[in-house]
């Protein structure tokens, strides 16, 4: 997920009343809830060494653990050094820690609720885990959050300004978080719906092999993505309709075996590319030196557009004269 919606998630689980536990809750909250996206700095270097470390170690269960416990000692260490307020909670080293693994956690859930997925147990295995059900960015999440944790904060300064007791903001960030769990119920409902569509039908009279739904702006529409023998087909699917139109789907057709092919996608980016997108999409082109095979991950995007695209060129012996990969085409990341 986006880091407004990490960072939002963090304030309403300390507005909830994890800030009651121990001082730097809050911060620690808000911090954690960001730390496991530390893996952006591999993105200095290249698009394609991030996408071979991001959502990778910093969003395991493991490294996020390790995460916590470092986040959550800083914080201690500055709370030891720091008079409190009189009203504020002592620094608790326990509570600090499991406040931190707490930020950590949730960010770990949000990104696996989207397509992208997380990369849960590595060091010990690098198997993609994605629930497939929000988008990276999800405006109905955001006014969750925002009106769970901004009207009660306006409520509250008015009842400062006329005198009247101070309001708790626990009651809107609890909804929010409410909120949010029953966005994921509804957007689970529909996704189940979406995949038993997409799975009851024939594309160009061959069945599925492997199918997936992609979150769309509302709950209920979906990018079905459906392999085939031969082809990819790509259908909007509505999990409120009764009926699938899988004839009108956008069908891509597969590439021959080829050497080139094969040669590429035993290249260093093509190894990291393939065992990262889950309907790889490649083409394979001849040019004036050599080849160019390109590979699109079809869960983004579309066949024609540059979206997650990894680019290989090979000379005619199939030796690798450059690889490169871009997210958006553009050079953005999700």
């Amino acid at each position: 997920m986006d880091n407004l919606t990490h960072t939002l998630t963090g304030i309403a689980i300390s507005q909830a009343g994890l800030n009651r536990k121990t001082r730097f809750a809050t911060l620690a909250l808000v911090l954690a809830s960001n730390a496991p996206d530390a893996d952006i700095v591999t993105r200095f270097q290249s698009s394609a060494v991030y996408l071979e470390y991001h959502r990778g170690i910093t969003h395991s269960v493991p490294g996020g653990t390790v995460l916590a416990l470092i986040l959550a000692a800083l914080l201690y260490l500055v709370g030891r050094r720091t008079p409190p307020k009189p009203s504020a909670p002592p620094v608790d080293a326990k509570w600090l820690f499991l406040v931190c693994w707490i930020g950590v956690g949730g960010h770990l859930l949000l990104d696996y609720t989207n397509a992208y997925g997380v990369r849960l147990l590595m060091p010990f295995t690098a198997h993609w885990y994605a629930w497939d059900i929000m988008p990276i960015l999800d405006l109905m999440l955001w006014a969750l959050l925002i009106a769970g944790l901004g009207l009660p904060a306006l409520l509250r300064l008015v009842s400062e300004e006329v005198g009247a007791r101070k309001t708790s903001l626990q009651r809107g960030a609890v909804l929010a978080l409410a909120g949010m769990v029953l966005l994921w119920g509804l957007r689970d409902f529909s996704h189940r719906r979406a995949l038993t569509q997409l799975g009851s039908n024939n594309y160009e009279d061959e069945a599925p092999l492997r199918y997936g739904a992609f979150p769309e702006f509302s709950p209920f529409d979906w990018k079905g993505v459906v392999e085939t023998e031969s082809s990819f087909h790509i259908v909007e699917v509505n999990a409120l309709a009764s009926t699938l139109d899988a004839e009108h789907a956008a069908s891509i057709h597969k590439p021959d075996p080829s050497p080139a092919l094969n040669a590429a996608l035993k290249t260093h980016l093509g190894v990291v590319f393939t065992n990262f997108a889950r309907f790889p999409y490649v083409q394979v082109d001849d040019t004036q030196d050599g080849y160019e095979v390109r590979i699109r991950d079809l869960r983004f995007g579309n066949g024609s557009s540059r979206s997650f695209e990894t680019t290989i060129d090979l000379d005619r012996e199939l030796r690798t004269q450059s690889e490169s990969f871009s997210f958006m085409g553009s050079g953005g990341r999700p």
